[in-house]
C-alpha cells in the first residue's frame, strides 16, 4: 500500500517559487504550492513505503532555499 505524505517547508525568503519549481520535479511528489501561513511551501508526496518518504525528504533538503521541514504522514482511521 502506498504511503502518502505532505511536506511543510520554511524557505529562504523570496525563494519559495523557486523551491516549488525543483520540488515539483522530483519522483515522488504529486504536488508543491506555495502558502501563507507559517510555512512557505506544501508539497504531498505519495511512494512505496516510509523507506521512500525518507528517500523524498532527504532530496528535498538538498534543494536551494529549502530551510526547514516538517513531514507529516497520511493515516487513516478504521
Amino acid at each position: 500500500m502506498a504511503v502518502k505524505a505532505y511536506v511543510l517547508i520554511e524557505a529562504d525568503v523570496g525563494k519559495a517559487g523557486e523551491v516549488v519549481s525543483a520540488i515539483q520535479k522530483l519522483k515522488g511528489v504529486k504536488l508543491a504550492d506555495s502558502v501563507t501561513g507559517s510555512f512557505d511551501v506544501i508539497a504531498a508526496i505519495e511512494v512505496a513505503d516510509l523507506d521512500g518518504v525518507g528517500s523524498v525528504v532527504k532530496q528535498i533538503h538538498s534543494v536551494a532555499g529549502v530551510c526547514k521541514t516538517t513531514t507529516c504522514i497520511g493515516v487513516k482511521y478504521s
